[in-house]
C-alpha cells in the first residue's frame, strides 16, 4: 500500500512554513498524501518573525496568523528545541524522510572591513536585535550609556535599530518586550541617533512604510540634510522604474525641507557618507570617520577624499546578515549560502540526492518576508518533480513514530505544536495584568516548561 511522501523541513520560520504550505497545496497532497515534520532549533516556531522583527511592528507579526493556519494542518508536525546537526544529523534525517528541505535563516552580522570594528562600543545589529527580541541565547543586558549613537546601513534593520534606540522605553511597553528589555531601555541615554548611508536617497533600501513610521513617534525628530538630496541619471532611472524607491525619496525630500521641531530625541538620516573608520581611545569607541561620496552618473558613488569625524560613543553595524554554515552541506563562503539550482542542493556539480534549500540559506538575507513564498514554491516544485521521476531515495524508517522514538532515545526535550499553544497562552497570561497582548518568555528553560516539553 503506498504511503505518504515524507518530508523533513529544518527551520520553522516563514521560509520553512511556506515550503510546508506549498507541499500541502500540491497534487501530491491528495493521494497518498504528504507528511511533513518541521525541525526548529528554538523551542518556539516562526523564526525571524519572533526573533528578528522589531516588537513595535505588530503588522508584520500579523503574518503569524497565516503561518498558524499551515501548522494547524494534521499532516504537519513541529519538533522544536531540536538542533541540526547536534540532535539529528543529515544521514539520520535521510533515514526517516524521502526528502529534506533546509530553510534555516541568518543570525550573524556580515563583516564590515574598516578599522575599529573590534572596539568596545562597536556592535553588530543582529546581536542587538536578538537582545531586544528576547532571544534566549544572548545576554539579558545591553550597554546603553552613549548619548550619541551611529547606525551604519540604510536597510530596514538599520531603521529598526535606530528607532528602538531613539524611542523611550515606555513607548515600547505596550509591545511584547520582556521585563529585562524594558529595564534596559529605561536606562538608555541616547539623545541623538545618526544613520549613515554610503549612497543617495534613491539607493536607500528602506521600505516606504517603515521609513514613514520613524516620524510617528512623539519623541523622535527625524532630520535630513537638504544637501543630501541629490540624484544623477542612474538615480532618476531607479525612481522611474521602482515605485518603492520613488516613495522613499519623496519622503526624504519632504523631511529635508521642513523646519526642525522640538521632539526631544533627534534621529539624523545621512546620505553620501561612507564609513571609513571607527575611532577609539583606550579600546573604546569615541567617534566615527566617514568619507563624503558623490554620484558617478550610474547611481553608484565614488569617494571625494573629504572626511568628517562624528562625535558618537557607540556604533551599530547594520550592513547585512550572514547565514550560519550547515555541516554536511556544501557552502559558498562569499555569499553565505548553500549552492543550489532551483532549490536542489548542488555539490561537485551534481544534485545532492533528496536534499533541498529555500529562503535565506538559499538566496542570502535579502528581500522581504513575502519574497520567501516564490522561493519555497520553486523548491517544492522541483522536489515533487524528483519524486515523480523516482529520483528520491527510499528512507529506511519512514514511519512517523520512528522520529519520536529516535529523539526520545537521544533524550532530546522537544516541543510540539500543541506545546506552542501552551507557551502562547502563558505569554498572553503574563501580559494580561498589564493590559498588554503578551509578554515574551525569554529563558529557554522557562519556554520548555511552559510548552510542556
Amino acid at each position: 500500500m503506498p504511503r505518504p511522501l515524507r518530508v523533513a523541513i529544518v527551520g520553522a520560520g516563514p521560509a520553512g512554513i511556506y515550503a510546508a504550505d506549498a507541499l500541502l497545496k500540491s497534487e501530491a497532497a491528495a493521494e497518498p498524501g504528504v507528511s511533513i515534520d518541521l525541525f526548529e532549533r528554538m523551542p518556539a516556531p516562526f523564526g525571524l518573525i519572533r526573533y528578528g522583527v522589531a516588537p513595535d511592528h505588530p503588522r508584520i507579526k500579523g503574518i503569524i496568523t497565516a503561518l498558524h493556519q499551515v501548522l494547524d494542518k494534521p499532516q504537519v508536525r513541529l519538533f522544536g528545541n531540536v538542533d541540526y546537526p547536534n540532535d539529528i544529523s543529515l544521514d539520520e534525517l535521510h533515514s526517516f524522510y524521502d526528502a529534506v528541505i533546509f530553510s534555516t535563516g541568518a543570525t550573524a552580522d556580515r563583516a564590515l572591513a574598516i578599522p575599529g570594528v573590534e572596539l568596545d562600543g562597536s556592535y553588530g545589529a543582529a546581536d542587538f536585535v536578538s537582545w531586544y527580541d528576547g532571544h534566549p541565547d544572548v545576554p539579558r543586558t545591553w550597554p546603553l550609556e552613549a548619548e550619541k549613537v551611529a547606525v551604519l546601513g540604510v536597510g530596514n534593520v538599520a531603521l529598526d535599530v535606530a528607532r528602538i534606540l531613539a524611542k523611550t522605553a515606555d513607548e515600547l511597553l505596550p509591545t511584547e518586550i520582556p521585563a529585562n528589555v524594558h529595564d534596559g531601555l529605561k536606562a538608555n541615554k541616547a539623545l541623538e541617533v545618526h544613520v549613515f548611508g554610503r549612497r543617495g536617497p534613491a539607493q536607500a533600501k528602506f521600505s516606504p512604510m517603515e521609513l514613514r513610521e520613524l516620524d510617528h513617534s512623539p519623541n523622535i525628530e527625524v532630520i535630513v540634510n537638504p544637501e543630501d538630496i541629490d540624484y544623477d541619471e542612474g538615480s532618476i532611472a531607479t525612481r522611474r522604474s521602482n515605485k518603492q524607491a520613488d516613495m522613499v525619496a519623496k519622503t526624504l525630500e519632504n523631511w529635508a525641507i521642513r523646519d526642525i521641531g522640538e521632539r526631544p530625541h533627534k534621529l539624523f538620516l545621512h546620505f553620501f557618507e561612507s564609513p571609513a573608520e571607527i575611532l577609539g581611545e583606550d579600546g573604546k569607541v569615541v567617534g566615527l570617520r566617514t568619507e563624503r561620496t558623490e554620484l558617478d552618473g550610474t547611481g553608484n558613488v565614488k569617494g571625494t577624499g573629504r572626511f568628517t569625524d562624528w562625535d558618537v560613543r557607540s556604533v551599530y553595524r547594520a550592513v547585512g546578515y550572514l547565514s550560519d554554515e550547515l555541516p554536511k552541506l556544501p557552502w559558498d563562503v562569499a555569499s553565505g549560502t548553500v549552492p543550489d539550482e532551483g532549490g536542489r542542493v548542488i555539490e561537485a556539480g551534481a544534485h545532492l540526492q533528496s536534499t533541498y534549500v529555500t529562503g535565506w540559506i538559499r538566496r542570502g538575507p535579502i528581500g522581504l518576508i513575502g519574497h520567501t513564498k516564490g522561493d519555497a514554491n520553486e523548491t517544492v516544485a522541483n522536489l515533487l518533480a524528483d519524486h515523480a521521476d523516482g529520483r528520491l531515495q527510499n528512507p529506511a524508517a519512514p514511519a512517523p513514530e520512528a522520529v519520536e522514538a529516535f529523539l526520545a532515545e537521544r533524550n532530546v526535550r522537544f516541543t510540539t505544536w500543541e506545546g506552542w499553544h501552551k507557551l502562547d497562552a502563558a505569554e498572553k497570561a503574563l501580559g494580561e495584568p498589564e493590559g498588554r497582548e503578551r509578554v515574551k518568555i525569554v529563558e529557554r528553560e522557562d519556554m520548555l516548561e511552559a510548552s510542556g516539553a
